[in-house]
């Protein structure tokens, strides 16, 4: 249903934030979505998910969320944020996911997967790991980053520019993940062209310095997102959605703006994209941010606006009403809990409580019925 509300797909009325929603041939039991959140545990760095991937996905299923989409998951190697992260570039990494999916997918929620190449971002130190921001050394696990240009981001290592060949292989390394992520069962896809990585330098006017048929006019630096969009959807079933995650201004002065996404949403939707996951910033340094509960919200309004596509709402998103409002007053489909889920794997049951939706219609698991949220 590529372009279309879930609404007008089914002449529905209603926007409540525990409404279903479909996209494609997938219903999800509500609007209430927990982001990819890299979580930079894999301690192994062989991208395989462990124990704690199962315990962390399947615990905010069983905790009501209608879609959860699976962390940052590399296409390649080099491709990884940090040497902790997720990937599906090998079928050993896909069968190790097997037992997620099927936990997930068992309580009721559905399940998607961000796929990503970190471009200049790669080989980054984790979080709270003793080492500051930056790019990790050969000698300590590290590896050469690439982008579409030789300019790096801030303090981080400078990139090695890709020739195109190396664009294209990129390309089929997205396809293949995908592949794999339709076979093990995962549910959407998302493409991962936001936040200063790969898709989203190509994008980006102040990073993109090419002067081919990857840089210089805004279809040109669009290009290698779209020969990924249809390398994926070329690969998944016509009834399993795809969407993309976007952010819709760099904050910099002659950056990315929420225009070019607007025409980018465009694009995507005539590639068989499904719905625009929108935030903002991480494509350049050192711009202001002027973060405060809620403060993307706009860009989603906006982009749905001007496209008629679906979209989700992200960034401290923290509220129940708040939440609520927003699917009300049409500002986005869905709306994104992300951190606000790392303290309460639960939200959406208390949120469904507090917002009073009749007990049998929460998403309980049934042996925690005796301990649902009462008056």
């Amino acid at each position: 249903m590529s372009g279309m509300t879930p609404e007008q797909e089914q002449g529905q009325t209603s926007r409540g934030l525990f409404e279903p929603m479909v996209l494609r041939g997938l219903r999800m039991r509500n609007r209430v979505w927990m982001p990819p959140m890299c979580m930079y545990a894999v301690d192994a760095r062989d991208g395989k998910p462990t124990p704690f991937h199962y315990q962390h996905y399947v615990s905010r299923a069983m905790g009501g969320f209608g879609m959860v989409i699976a962390e940052s998951t590399a296409v390649t190697p080099d491709g990884r944020i940090s040497p902790e992260d997720l990937g599906l570039w090998n079928d050993d990494q896909m069968n190790a996911w097997r037992w997620i999916v099927d936990g997930v997918r068992g309580t009721g929620a559905a399940f998607g997967v961000q796929l990503n190449h970190a471009g200049r971002k790669a080989s980054s130190y984790a979080p709270d790991c003793g080492h500051g921001p930056g790019t990790v050394p050969g000698d300590d696990g590290g590896w050469p980053v690439v982008g579409p240009s030789a300019v790096a981001f801030g303090d981080y290592a400078l990139p090695r520019e890709l020739g195109v060949d190396e664009i294209h292989g990129i390309v089929d390394r997205f396809r293949e993940a995908a592949v794999r992520a339709v076979s093990v069962g995962f549910q959407m896809i998302q493409i991962h062209a936001a936040h200063g990585y790969l898709l989203s330098e190509f994008l980006d006017p102040l990073v993109n310095q090419r002067t081919d048929e990857y840089g210089g006019s805004l279809a040109n630096r669009m290009r290698l997102l779209l020969e990924v969009v249809d390398a994926v959807r070329g690969v998944m079933p016509e009834d399993m959605p795809l969407t993309v995650r976007i952010s819709a201004t760099d904050w910099a002065k002659h950056g990315w703006g929420v225009e070019d996404s607007v025409n980018t949403a465009n694009e995507l939707r005539g590639h068989g994209v499904d719905l625009i996951d929108v935030s903002s910033g991480g494509i350049v340094d050192g711009v202001s941010i002027p973060v405060e509960p809620g403060y993307q919200v706009p860009f989603s309004r906006y982009i749905r606006h001007r496209t008629g596509m679906p979209v989700t709402a992200v960034g401290l998103i923290t509220k129940p009403k708040q939440a609520e409002r927003i699917i009300d007053e049409g500002r986005a489909d869905a709306v994104e809990i992300g951190r606000a889920a790392l303290r309460d794997p639960y939200w959406p049951l208390r949120a469904a409580h507090k917002l009073g939706v009749p007990r049998d219609s929460i998403p309980y698991q049934r042996p925690y019925l005796r301990g649902a949220w009462r008056d």
